[in-house]
């Protein structure tokens, strides 16, 4: 087991009272947790924490072609773990109806955009896939476990007048504003299943034990979510090998994500 390095990303939607777990000041308003491949040993996936307060920037993440485009490694597909949602919290995924990408970005321009965005009720214990070109934003009132292709590229669309920059340009390249249905979506239950074993990436839910995890697995990252597995905390993440992952145990829930091989 090799435990990862945390990098702690404060954002202006942020949040600060996180809870002790996760190691960080109560005071500093923290909007990401992220999980760093250790020297010399680059990744594939990258696992997350998200602490919301605001709604984040209406955004959109290219695919792979896209951003090859662009002079970019790879795309960006995500898949978001519910761990926390208040009452009223909120999230934004897909758009109303199909959206022309001339009227997206001029809906952008003058606020309008809001509107043509689908806002979701998530509830704790959901799980939902963010494919690549999809337009969306999380809202207030999260806690999230998100994996992804391990890159930084956002092409952000809107941001309520935050003064960070905007990139209409990418994003009309990079989406496709049309309504969010995806078959993987829903509760993450009470029993150990493999939530998703895509073209980039999978991720398995765990409730006391690992499903079986494909062969194909490599680059297994383990998250412990409300128990310590060993000397794995809470709210950190570790690599393991298949051998390890097989054989994990828990008195709690934890999360297994994976790269998938090209």
């Amino acid at each position: 087991m090799q435990k990862l390095p945390t990098r702690i990303v404060d954002k202006p939607w942020g949040r600060t009272g996180i809870d002790p777990k996760y190691g960080v000041d109560p005071r500093r308003k923290i909007g990401e947790l992220w999980f760093e491949a250790p020297p010399g040993r680059p990744l594939d996936v990258m696992a997350k924490y998200l602490f919301t307060s605001e709604r984040l920037s209406i955004q959109v993440h290219p695919d792979d072609n896209t951003a090859r485009a662009h002079g970019h490694r790879c795309g960006k597909e995500e898949a978001w773990l519910i761990l926390h949602a208040e009452p009223d919290a909120e999230l934004g995924i897909g758009t109303v109806r199909p959206v022309p990408t001339d009227e997206l970005l001029a809906a952008a321009n003058d606020g309008t955009i809001v509107d043509l965005i689908d806002w979701r009720r998530p509830r704790t214990g959901d799980f939902i896939v963010n494919p690549a070109r999809t337009v969306h934003a999380l809202g207030a009132g999260l806690t999230v476990l998100e994996v992804q292709q391990a890159i930084d590229l956002t092409c952000r669309i809107y941001d309520y007048g935050r003064p960070r920059d905007l990139h209409h340009e990418e994003a009309g390249d990079a989406c496709d504003a049309k309504p969010h249905i995806h078959p993987l979506d829903g509760p993450l239950g009470d029993a150990s299943r493999v939530l998703i074993d895509g073209d980039h990436f999978g991720v398995a839910w765990c409730v006391g034990a690992a499903p079986p995890i494909p062969s194909h697995a490599r680059d297994i990252q383990l998250l412990p979510i409300d128990a310590p597995i060993g000397d794995l905390a809470e709210g950190e993440c570790a690599l393991v090998s298949a051998e390890e992952a097989a054989a994990l145990s828990s008195s709690g829930r934890f999360v297994l994500a994976w790269s998938v091989p090209a």
